[in-house]
């Protein structure tokens, strides 16, 4: 038996990166069904294709109000409601104090905190009692890297959210929780990596980074996976308002 068997979950950004390796990894622990969201579509079908006919693919940009709205009346016409919502789905930009403009603040608000506030409250009337909301927020938010300002306060608007929600939603036993993510070898990485220093690898962007984590690697997307499943399981039946941070010590030594 898996860990979510015959649950019904929602993970935005899955088209890749810890969203697909979380969209993967709830199908292997028994979800019936696992529904996908990601902006490029081409990537989404491809992702669809990886995890089987246990997923459907929903094209859509979190902040867009609309785009939620498809996805969730796809939900409803299944008629199972839902048992987890994973809020993954973010972006991120390099914009130092002096330079950041409209169009930083309104890609990061808009993603980061507009997309996480409606891709939660948009379910509400789909999530069963005892449901599962798992937030994936950022150790980002706790330490002042130059450049990410914004996207750090975007990523520490999510756990205060988490908190808020966790209040809010107890009488439903809907617990509401926070997978810190530390850095992890993704796609959306490598575009950091890009915008943080052009002239430089991906590989040498790693290396910096890795000096200042205990573990002294950076994260496969599969090791943050499993923190969501911990909180969309009964494993963490007794947990809410709270976090795992998945940093590799980053944030904790």
């Amino acid at each position: 038996m898996g860990l979510l068997d015959h649950k019904t979950a929602v993970v935005t950004g899955a088209n890749s990166g810890i969203g697909l390796a979380t969209a993967e990894r709830f199908i292997a622990e028994g979800a019936e069904q696992v529904f996908i969201t990601g902006r490029r579509q081409a990537e989404l079908d491809s992702a669809a294709a990886r995890l089987g006919p246990r997923a459907v693919a929903v094209r859509g940009d979190v902040g867009i109000p609309g785009d939620l709205d498809r996805l969730y009346a796809e939900v409803a016409a299944a008629g199972r409601g839902l048992d987890t919502v994973v809020a993954n789905a973010g972006s991120t930009r390099v914009a130092r104090l002096g330079e950041i403009t409209d169009d930083d603040l309104d890609a990061l608000l808009t993603t980061n905190v507009k997309g996480v506030v409606y891709t939660v409250q948009k379910a509400l009337s789909l999530l069963n009692d005892g449901a599962s909301i798992v937030l994936i927020g950022s150790s980002t938010a706790d330490r002042g890297r130059p450049g990410l300002s914004i996207y750090a306060a975007t990523k520490a608007a999510v756990r205060s959210l988490a908190r808020a929600w966790a209040n809010e939603l107890a009488d439903r036993n809907i617990r509401v929780n926070v997978v810190v993510a530390g850095s992890t070898a993704t796609p959306g990485s490598d575009k950091l990596a890009a915008q943080t220093d052009p002239n430089a690898s991906i590989e040498d962007f790693r290396a910096g980074r890795t000096a200042t984590i205990p573990l002294g690697r950076f994260a496969d997307p599969r090791e943050i996976a499993a923190a969501a499943v911990f909180f969309a399981s009964g494993l963490s039946s007794f947990s809410t308002g709270s976090t795992v941070d998945a940093d590799g010590g980053f944030n904790q030594v």
